[in-house]
């Protein structure tokens, strides 16, 4: 089931808030607990129901081994518990990848699994290391296994992120006010929700129709130039639209039920370096790799060529994490060595005398532009099918298969300047919403202009005053608007580029 689909948003989303304010507003809250936990495995099964049978053992393993964790913290237990998520992980996604390496790399033909991936496997993996770590580390309260299953099984984050830490959500669950009512959190949820449906059926999806055949092609039919700039500026606005919509719509439907999501995306191609880009892109799996890979291997403590070995390792393993394929890993050691060259080129500067933190307005805006390329030329090779097109590609973005133009979509095409200027200089969803807190950890002093952008939005002042009912015109007529457009244009199925990781 995808949120975009007509069964989730006139079915099964309708259905599992009433009951859950239901079940909540009569004093059941475990059952409410109960109710959006249903909801939610519906929703994952929707595509294949046995992939419920890999998520309920991995969830009934991982929380005993939690509860052994926290009455008696072992590093044996530890290990234990994150080399059953690890080779679940390994045998589900990386099994066939590593036979046919291995196959390449010895003549040798080796069997291979007929496996399908279960459906968010990486994301929800990672979710249940960072809880057994924080769990022995003593980092986690003590609650039951209800708690545990809406915290891992909620589905507004369930296929796509953002990866919740147990601090994220299972307190704001367990607290006196969960449950109740507001008004203001139903419309400003649906609102935020509505605003990342409409970004990625009208943005994400437009911007696919003009990269799909250029890199789906780009092996037999070698892009030229013109060709090769429009499909790879098209599949970068592509994937920055379709994970900022479901970013926005992830915190908007949690946010309907009383919930918080830590902010997950936040304007990247506004970065002006590479490290800059990942504290934006993606940022819970970037926390994740930094406080659970990272800094366990050492981090910045054990001196220069560590440190750079140490983020290598963790942007090869990341770009691995991301699918099973070369390309990836291609694109996390692109990454990796971007980073290591940003690292040791503002080392060298603050070496020289140079203030890296406050650069001038004409130096930020230069290295905004070279790292806006650099991710470009990344996303490149992350699209890529195999080693093959990633070179053609990248050889038509150097004019050196000519200067054709011959699959170009002149109505996509003449989007691409405009969707450019809203990624560099627009304000993004939680900026604009920022005086009501959309979201954890972004709040109105965040941002300058989060303050300016909210002065002018004195309308939403309604949810502070819970009557948001003002509001009712405003997101149900943009929503059933852009249902039905989507439907006419047959994108309502589409999935989003981040649910096949």
């Amino acid at each position: 089931m995808v949120f975009t689909q007509p069964v989730f948003l006139f079915l099964l989303l309708p259905i599992a808030l009433i009951g859950f304010y239901a079940f909540a507003g009569w004093g059941m809250t475990r059952t409410a607990i109960v109710w959006v936990i249903a909801a939610s495995l519906v929703f994952y099964g929707w595509w294949n129901w046995w992939l419920l049978g890999v998520l309920a053992i991995s969830l009934f393993v991982n929380f005993g081994l939690a509860r052994r964790l926290a009455a008696a913290p072992s590093s044996t237990t530890l290990a234990l518990g994150i080399a059953f998520n690890l080779g679940l992980l390994a045998y589900y996604k990386y099994a066939n990848f590593a036979l046919a390496a291995w196959t390449d790399l010895t003549g040798f033909s080796a069997m291979t699994f007929n496996v399908a991936l279960p459906l968010a496997i990486s994301f929800f993996t990672f979710q249940k290391i960072a809880y057994l770590v924080d769990t022995y580390r003593g980092q986690t309260m003590r609650h039951g296994f209800l708690y545990y299953c809406l915290f891992i099984t909620f589905f507004p984050q369930l296929v796509a992120g953002p990866i919740l830490r147990h601090a994220d959500t299972i307190p704001q669950c367990v607290s006196d006010s969960f449950g109740r009512f507001r008004t203001s959190n139903l419309f400003l949820g649906a609102l935020i929700f509505v605003i990342g449906f409409d970004k990625k059926v009208f943005l994400a999806d437009s911007m696919a129709i003009l990269a799909n055949p250029i890199f789906d092609g780009a092996s037999a039919h070698p892009p030229g130039l013109l060709d090769a700039w429009s499909g790879a500026l098209a599949y970068t606005l592509q994937l920055y639209f379709d994970f900022s919509g479901y970013s926005d719509m992830a915190i908007g439907l949690a946010r309907m039920f009383g919930i918080r999501l830590p902010v997950n995306f936040n304007s990247p191609y506004k970065a002006t370096s590479i490290i800059d880009f990942w504290r934006r892109w993606h940022m819970t799996l970037s926390s994740f790799l930094r406080d659970y890979l990272y800094v366990p291997l050492g981090g910045n403590r054990k001196g220069q060529f560590r440190r750079y070995a140490n983020v290598m390792i963790v942007m090869l393993l990341g770009g691995l994490w991301h699918g099973a394929g070369w390309t990836f890993v291609a694109w996390g050691a692109l990454h990796g060595a971007f980073l290591v060259i940003n690292h040791g080129f503002r080392d060298l500067r603050r070496r020289l005398g140079h203030d890296v933190d406050h650069p001038t307005r004409w130096g930020q805006a230069i290295a905004r532009a070279i790292t806006f390329l650099a991710v470009v030329i990344t996303w490149v090779v992350f699209r890529a099918e195999d080693g093959a097109s990633a070179t053609a590609f990248l050889r038509g973005l150097l004019g050196l298969n000519g200067f054709g133009a011959s699959q170009l979509d002149g109505t996509a095409t003449m989007w691409i300047l405009p969707l450019l200027a809203i990624a560099w200089f627009g304000p993004n969803t939680q900026e604009i919403l920022a005086r009501h807190a959309p979201a954890l950890d972004f709040s109105e002093g965040s941002d300058l202009r989060a303050r300016a952008m909210a002065r002018w939005h004195n309308w939403i002042d309604a949810f502070e005053r819970e009557k948001a009912y003002v509001l009712i015109p405003f997101v149900s007529g943009s929503a059933v608007l852009a249902i039905f457009i989507a439907m006419a244009r047959g994108a309502v199925s589409t999935e989003f580029i981040y649910m096949i990781f």
